[in-house]
């Protein structure tokens, strides 16, 4: 068979007789991601199970743990592993230092994996990247986690194909740091908790890069943790990922196999969800109990300490750990900052690994703004700063910075800018129709920022 299998979270396995490439393999069961907090409800078929393992090829597009997941991992030491070309490059150097067989895929060009099956890698400067995969004469644009990047360079590349498949994280937005509390600590309801329709974004997204179908991707996960169990309530369900989608969209199940050498066979498996079991936080060493250590203090100074830009921009990162309160003054204007309330594990754990993005994307820390309007406000962006660029591409400094973006511009030529206008206008978006965002008219702006950029 010549075809892909996709499944569990943002798996697809490309078939050319044999299992040649699986993306993204998190294999579920007891392999736990994000602090324990995620587990994959959905079980992997055994006979699906032994493809991944038996690919040739192991492509992770970024490092978050329902993607790399540090279980799972190990499963492929005899493998070979491929990966974009990313500044930094630290999951070439970690899984490098591991043992690991890794090669890193030469930037936009397409790369042959077997007779009938080439891939095309795609980076981004949110240290994710765009995969492209070509499979007879079928397109499947394996976007992830990226986002709606690099549209322009992708349709120029794919145009002349007849069946584009998007694959694309989408859903609500629980995948993201929803837990968030006002300054008299009331929890704010998160955007997620509107269920605009998801069809209609995936149709929106689809059509920015001409693709004609689009299967739910990267999406499939649930909350377990005694402490984030709450967020399942703004998890996406299976049925809501086709309401919404345009008529000239074809909506294909989650968990299909998509023939590449007969049009119009795809199947999709009927795949049962596991039952929920919630875990208590300290079997992951989380005890809210527990305060800080003077040495987990110096961890956690030494690392926020390197972030230059986050240092100017604002006067304080509180932490509260079992109770008492970690305060990092910061040389910024002092009324403007970020509190957070955690267990001293995670946190430590994730300043000593760099790994902060799983706190924020786990949902069981509390973090409360002063004076900003999210962790993706312009004046800091948390999110791109700390995560992206720091832990990831090892940029930390001003200077770092700066060589950090012109790496990427030059590899983008002007579409960098164009994605930078573009992003720009989605925060501009956010904030003139935030107060829409509970009515049908925010669906509405969406599609006139899409269709503005397409």
């Amino acid at each position: 068979m010549i075809g892909a299998q996709t499944i569990g979270n943002a798996t697809v396995v490309a078939y050319d007789k044999i299992p040649i490439l699986s993306t993204d393999p998190w294999l579920g069961s007891d392999h736990y991601a994000y602090f324990g907090s995620w587990y994959l409800p959905y079980e992997i078929p055994k006979e699906i199970h032994q493809d991944i393992l038996s690919s040739k090829y192991i492509f992770f597009s970024h490092g978050h743990p329902d993607h790399l997941n540090p279980d799972s991992v190990h499963k492929f030491k005899n493998n070979i592993i491929i990966l974009g070309d990313h500044v930094g490059k630290r999951m070439f150097n970690d899984l490098k230092s591991q043992g690991f067989n890794v090669r890193i895929l030469e930037e936009r060009v397409w790369t042959k994996l077997s007779k009938n099956i080439s891939v095309m890698s795609v980076s981004t400067k949110i240290q994710d990247t765009i995969l492209l995969i070509k499979i007879n004469d079928d397109i499947f644009i394996n976007l992830n986690d990226a986002g709606p990047m690099c549209s322009r360079f992708i349709r120029k590349v794919i145009k002349n194909y007849k069946r584009k498949f998007l694959l694309s994280i989408s859903g609500w937005g629980d995948a993201d740091m929803i837990n968030f509390y006002d300054k008299e600590n009331n929890f704010i309801e998160p955007l997620a908790a509107n269920k605009h329709p998801v069809g209609d974004y995936l149709s929106l997204i689809a059509k920015l890069f001409s693709a004609n179908y689009v299967v739910p991707f990267s999406s499939f996960h649930e909350y377990q943790r005694e402490d984030s169990v709450w967020a399942n309530k703004y998890v996406t369900p299976m049925k809501e990922y086709k309401n919404g989608i345009h008529k000239d969209i074809t909506f294909v199940e989650p968990f299909a196999f998509i023939n590449s050498e007969k049009d119009g066979d795809i199947k999709s498996l009927p795949l049962k969800k596991n039952k929920l079991a919630i875990k208590k936080s300290i079997d992951f060493n989380d005890n809210w109990s527990d305060p800080l250590e003077i040495e987990d203090k110096k961890i956690i100074k030494d690392y926020f300490d390197k972030f230059e830009e986050l240092q100017d921009k604002v006067g304080f990162i509180n932490f509260t750990v079992g109770k008492k309160d970690f305060n990092l003054k910061m040389k910024g204007p002092i009324d403007r900052g970020i509190s957070f309330e955690l267990p001293r594990n995670s946190l430590v754990e994730a300043c000593k690994y760099s790994i902060f993005d799983d706190l924020l994307i786990g949902n069981f820390m509390k973090t409360q703004l002063h004076n900003l309007s999210s962790l993706y406000d312009p004046v800091i962006n948390f999110n791109n700063i700390v995560p992206k660029y720091g832990d990831n591409g090892l940029a930390y400094t001003k200077e770092e910075l700066i060589k950090y973006e012109k790496e990427y511009a030059k590899r983008m030529g002007i579409e960098y800018f164009y994605d930078l206008f573009a992003n720009q206008s989605k925060n501009y978006f956010k904030f003139f129709f935030k107060n829409y965002k509970n009515s049908k008219y925010y669906t509405k702006f969406r599609k006139y920022y899409y269709y503005l950029f397409r």
